[in-house]
């Protein structure tokens, strides 16, 4: 039995994680423990396979934490979101888009659609772009006669986007850790100039995927809107102004909804794909950007920068926290056999690489129902990822059918985050029943993408193999 303590770990891990104990405190409370258990089985003659050299790596782990460039991203790229945020652009955002697309059948839909890829593109932060979609535009589409399902499916599934449209957080932390399970696997395989793969090379890899999945979602609209006009009707563009409250010409509000976050956008991608970045030089680029909006719009004072910075300080406490307990849970895995045992176990697998590459993705997928995307980053990656890619898969494959799995995952009842964001903002009188039934198509959709990316990888490896 003592040779399956890697597996054991894990599983208490999950368990108490499920009890609501903070992640970073549990990963490495739990590792601890663990940890104190191997050695005290090793002193008093008891195998337990446990190698206490690994855990005297933690603190050059923390130092490289501490002056890893690429994270340093993540507080930025949350200062960009947050700042967005506040500054009414999301709001002005939906407005335009609705004013522009309300007035034909299944608009509104398109309309949140669009809106959700831009501020997934902007904030990349799930339950943010999911609470402010439901309390934005949940209450218009009910109030314009959309049917229940329709609506909460859609801002749901939108608001998922966030784990696939760049400058998404879950791609800054996928690609970091990524790079290292590549350079790993490679050193494995005795390579000793090692390839890269950068979190560049993920946005890039994700852009394809991402935006088919919004195609797909707008053709669906439509298509529910063409069989079911009663279920997608179009509102009236005059009503729909001044229910809203605006003023002046639709051209007028368009540009000032539409341009500004578009240009920051394409700065902040345009740097990096351009070459002239890296996303942690273009996370600075958005946070300044967005700093700027913040003040056109007039939306900025003292209060309301200070609850951003105090909202940005919180989330990446928290990431920082995940990732040292992370590292703590990674070294006691390795000191256990885990690294071996998990490799034992994927070559004696039947179906190879694919059945290897197949039960990984089912384990994320479930591990999404408990677990939020940067523990399952930081914890199941580095144990799976070196072993997957010396085995001989893409890393920018790999990681954009992780990113696209976890999507699912969140979207999924009746467990899925999303669909826990959007009940928390609902209105009572819509019922959790109807925001199940409203993913199902969209979690077809999604997985249909998963399908299409394991029998076309080239749609995540073609357009960085063009830069």
């Amino acid at each position: 039995m003592l040779e399956f303590m890697p597996l054991i770990l894990f599983a208490v891990i999950c368990v108490v994680l499920m009890f609501g104990f903070p992640v970073a405190l549990s990963l490495a409370g739990t590792a601890l423990a663990f940890a104190g258990l191997g050695m005290g089985l090793e002193a008093v003659g008891i195998d337990a396979h446990f190698d206490g050299g690994f855990l005297s790596a933690f603190p050059n782990r923390l130092y490289g934490i501490m002056t890893n460039q690429t994270l340093l991203a993540v507080p930025l790229f949350v200062l960009m979101g947050v700042l967005l945020e506040k500054s009414k652009v999301a709001e002005t955002l939906l407005d335009a888009m609705a004013l522009l697309f309300g007035s034909m059948r299944g608009g509104l839909g398109i309309s949140v659609t669009l809106v959700g890829m831009l501020l997934a593109a902007s904030t990349g932060i799930v339950g943010a772009t999911v609470v402010t979609m439901g309390l934005l535009s949940l209450p218009t589409m009910l109030k314009r006669g959309y049917s229940m399902p329709l609506a909460t499916g859609t801002i749901c599934a939108t608001g998922t986007l966030g784990q696939i449209i760049p400058p998404s957080i879950a791609l800054v932390l996928l690609g970091d850790v990524l790079s290292s399970a590549y350079q790993q696997a490679q050193l494995s395989m005795g390579i000793f100039s090692p390839k890269t793969v950068s979190v560049g090379d993920l946005f890039m890899g994700a852009l394809v995927p991402g935006l088919i999945l919004v195609a797909l979602y707008i053709a669906y609209v439509t298509f529910i809107a063409w069989l079911k006009p009663e279920a997608a009707p179009p509102a009236d563009r005059e009503e729909l102004m001044a229910e809203l409250g605006h003023q002046g010409s639709l051209f007028t509000l368009l540009l000032k909804g539409l341009v500004p976050p578009i240009v920051l956008i394409i700065a902040v991608l345009g740097s990096i794909l351009g070459g002239f970045a890296t996303p942690t030089e273009a996370s600075a680029v958005g946070a300044f950007g967005a700093l700027v909006l913040a003040l056109a719009y007039r939306q900025l004072d003292f209060e309301t920068l200070k609850d951003a910075l105090r909202s940005t300080a919180h989330v990446t406490t928290m990431v920082f926290l995940i990732l040292i307990g992370a590292a703590l849970f990674s070294l006691v895995f390795r000191a256990f056999g885990g690294e071996e045992l998990i490799h034992e176990v994927f070559n004696n697998m039947p179906g190879g690489v694919v059945g290897a590459t197949l039960v990984v993705m089912v384990v994320i997928f479930l591990l999404g129902f408990i677990l939020d995307f940067i523990e399952i980053t930081f914890v199941v990656v580095p144990i799976v990822g070196p072993i997957l890619l010396a085995m001989g898969l893409d890393p920018i494959w790999l990681g954009i059918m992780i990113a696209i799995n976890l999507q699912t995952s969140f979207l999924t009842p009746p467990f899925g985050f999303a669909l826990f964001y959007l009940r928390g903002v609902a209105p009572e009188s819509v019922p959790t029943s109807a925001i199940y039934r409203g993913v199902m198509p969209f979690i077809a959709l999604q997985l249909a993408m998963l399908v299409a990316l394991a029998f076309f990888p080239e749609l995540a490896t073609w357009l960085p193999a063009q830069f």
